[in-house]
């Protein structure tokens, strides 16, 4: 959901109060604006009690000028003063996108937990874990780095789609499911093919697997069964390694993995040919 849709479905109160209070609140706007413009988010802003109505019309002053740092800090003030208000839970979610817009994704994150936490019927708890999920997809890091990111962000996206599957959100999130599980699925191989240049074929066969057995679905699968091929000839395991060779045959036949498989076996006088009692064969089974 962006900005305008949001504002859209929340209408501030500033479109329901009398022309003097507008005076009032837009002379407020002008001064935040200039105390807040050189602070960071970081810094609260001092306690000076305030109706819920200004407070949360200033917050959305900020966001129509774009003005994200000061709008969070406004609507986690509406949070503070005024708990139990109406404005304090749409301030929750309001405030977790504008923390979202200049990469404060922990406090976003925080604050969008808290919504799911205190309002778990509520109709915009989808758009919640669709936030979180963004704000660890977004620091997603390359193959070479720790995945915990890539994990967790996985993780609100699998729990968007299992509770909101018709949601307008669950749509993309899905898409975000697959480009994360061949992120995984990328680590996986890059590790594999360490231990493999190693001749640590064990350590490398147990990698391969983990894509074969959990990401099968991402582009990663030719490769890791031709991999598997490799290894398991040099350990000498050559059913395994013919069997490998045939499921990645019959399912990517014009794969130039699959072309290098056949001539792995070849050089040895070996066809492809697949053993059904292979872990590789069952779990192929299972997921197809």
């Amino acid at each position: 959901m962006d900005f305008a849709r949001m504002r859209e479905a929340w209408l501030p109160l500033r479109d329901r109060r009398p022309s003097f209070f507008r005076a009032v609140i837009a002379g407020t706007v002008v001064l935040a604006a200039a105390a807040l413009s050189g602070c960071s988010s970081d810094d609260e802003l001092p306690y000076e009690e305030r109706p819920v109505e200004q407070i949360y019309n200033t917050a959305m002053d900020h966001m129509d000028e774009k003005e994200y740092i000061p709008a969070a800090k406004e609507f986690d003030e509406v949070e503070r003063q005024h708990p139990y208000s109406e404005w304090a839970r749409r301030s929750m979610l309001m405030g977790a996108y504008a923390h979202y817009k200049v990469n404060e994704y922990d406090e976003a994150i925080l604050s969008a937990q808290r919504f799911i936490s205190l309002h778990p019927s509520n109709k915009d708890v989808a758009y919640a874990y669709y936030l979180i999920g963004l704000c660890y997809y977004e620091r997603i890091s390359d193959v070479g780095r720790d995945q915990k990111m890539t994990e967790n962000a996985l993780n609100s996206f699998y729990e968007l789609t299992r509770r909101f599957p018709t949601s307008e959100y669950a749509r993309d999130a899905q898409l975000k499911i697959d480009l994360t599980l061949d992120h995984l699925a990328g680590k996986e191989m890059e590790i594999g093919r360490y231990y493999l240049n190693r001749h640590d074929y064990i350590a490398a066969i147990n990698r391969f697997r983990e894509v074969v057995e959990r990401y099968q679905t991402t582009t990663h699968t030719p490769e890791a069964l031709e991999r598997l091929t490799e290894a398991y000839l040099a350990l000498g395991i050559k059913t395994e390694a013919q069997t490998a060779a045939a499921i990645l045959g019959y399912n990517f036949p014009g794969s130039e993995w699959y072309e290098d498989s056949y001539a792995l076996l070849a050089d040895q006088g070996l066809e492809p040919q697949e053993n059904k009692d292979s872990w590789i064969s069952r779990a192929w089974n299972t997921v197809f």
